[in-house]
């Protein structure tokens, strides 16, 4: 039976292992650095004359495309490598408790570093009367895109013990699923299959991302990055039972 309490003693552990190490600090740092340049230059955000924080969200699907392939490339590839996967396994631990808690940790992780962005909603605040309530929904949005991508870069660590390919693979779905709608590439599927073209719009992560940027948070949205992460974990445990039994 599945056990919350073995889940949680992983996602602690995990969380322990980011905040014992550099990478932690590194990682913060880098992201509000990205996002801080992003936002006030390339996004114009001054000359925008708007008090809102749109140019914040334009850009952090694809600051997580680029960070948080870094973040799991360890998860697994790590484990295997140094064969510490098997000691874990001998403790009286199911492998979706451990995929679960890892992620959790990782998604714990990247709740820390977006709550930390809290200067720029004091910033849009102080310049003007923005709706916080759109905000707060880009904020669980991009959380939302968060889980997705570190799904997928699990399931990719667990795919291999090498964390370079861990990184490349992670950032090369992520990609796919980030890119999906852009009219470039929407253009060029619809040129031989206009359904094609539609199901990749539909399975975009970047567009599932858009309503919550605007304050709207529906149904099929939700549903959507629920399943998402499902699936990724579903497939994330499969590659752990695979290569157990390897």
């Amino acid at each position: 039976m599945f056990s919350v309490r073995n889940t949680l003693a992983v996602t602690r552990r995990e969380l322990g292992g980011y905040f014992a190490t550099p990478v932690a600090v590194v990682f913060i740092v880098i992201f509000l650095v990205l996002q801080g340049v992003l936002t006030f230059n390339l996004g114009s955000f001054f000359e925008r004359d708007q008090a809102d924080l749109v140019p914040f969200f334009n850009f952090i699907p694809w600051v997580f495309l680029l960070l948080v392939p870094a973040i799991t490339m360890r998860l697994w590839a790590e484990e295997r490598r140094l064969g510490t996967i098997e000691l874990l396994f001998t403790l009286p631990l199911r492998q979706s408790e451990a995929v679960i808690g890892k992620f959790l940790a990782a998604w714990i992780f990247c709740a820390v570093a977006l709550a930390l962005t809290f200067p720029f909603w004091i910033t849009v605040n102080i310049l003007g009367q923005p709706d916080n309530g759109v905000i707060a929904c880009g904020y669980l949005g991009a959380l939302l895109v968060a889980g997705a991508f570190l799904a997928v870069g699990s399931a990719m660590s667990a795919a291999t013990r090498n964390q370079v390919i861990a990184f490349v693979l992670g950032l090369a779905v992520c990609f796919l699923f980030a890119a999906a709608s852009f009219p470039i590439v929407a253009d060029f599927i619809s040129r031989s299959s206009p359904a094609l073209a539609e199901f990749a719009r539909r399975i975009s992560v970047a567009e599932r991302f858009l309503p919550f940027t605007r304050g709207v948070i529906e149904l099929r949205d939700v549903i959507y990055f629920a399943s998402f992460i499902g699936f990724f974990l579903f497939l994330n445990t499969a590659i752990i039972e695979h290569r157990k039994a390897d």
